[in-house]
């Protein structure tokens, strides 16, 4: 078991739920965070791949219910399209996140990067976005 460097107690215990319609972008945010996730003190201890935003919420409410889990942290990318699908899903997913963390009073980070997001905006948020989710969830635990 991972313990704090300062203190020797055991660390937070989170879980990552990746989209993986954008697997090789979601990835590298994996990455991002277990560093940041170390960093912090915080623990991995699982990662649920689902086959895209949509389906984060599920998997969400899954894991947050778990008593070993501390917090969670959702990555994923929602790209611009030409109807107004990604925006809908995004808030609807977004809003499904909120209510789990309310409802469960476990803090979830949110690395969902979109909607709306232009192919070219999408590598330079990667690591911007997993580092600050993982110390959002660090600084609500």
């Amino acid at each position: 078991m991972m313990t704090h460097r300062d203190n020797d107690v055991a660390s937070p215990r989170i879980v990552l739920i990746c989209g993986a319609f954008h697997r090789i972008e979601v990835s590298k945010m994996i990455g991002f965070a277990k560093t940041e996730a170390e960093a912090s003190g915080l623990e991995i201890i699982d990662i649920v791949w689902v086959p895209g935003a949509m389906e984060v919420p599920l998997a969400l409410q899954r894991e947050l219910s778990r008593e070993d889990v501390a917090a969670a942290v959702c990555f994923g990318i929602i790209e611009a399209g030409q109807t107004q699908h990604g925006l809908a899903m995004g808030q609807a997913v977004i809003n499904s996140i909120i209510d789990l963390q309310l409802k469960t009073g476990k803090p979830v980070g949110l690395g969902i990067i979109g909607p709306g997001a232009e192919p070219e905006h999408i590598e330079p948020r990667l690591e911007p976005h997993a580092r600050a989710a993982i110390r959002a969830v660090y600084d609500m635990l």
